[in-house]
């Protein structure tokens, strides 16, 4: 695969994005995992429907749990 061709705009993201990688490793996460794709379909259509989003269901999701360990003790 050809690399596209460098341009000063493509230098400098590139130096920008290597100073920071160490900062964004820090202040976050990202969990690759992976649902069926019509599960997936499922979700997102009821998170555009309600205007949610992902970080907000992983969230909510997060809490139900907490909240049923902490009902059930």
């Amino acid at each position: 695969m050809k690399r596209k061709e460098d341009t000063p705009a493509r230098q400098r993201r590139r130096v920008y994005e290597n100073n920071h990688k160490e900062e964004r490793k820090e202040n976050y996460k990202v969990w690759g995992t992976s649902v069926s794709r019509q599960y997936a379909d499922e979700i997102d259509l009821f998170l555009a429907k309600h205007g949610f989003s992902k970080v907000e269901l992983i969230a909510a999701g997060y809490e139900a749990l907490k909240n049923l360990i902490n009902t059930a003790k």
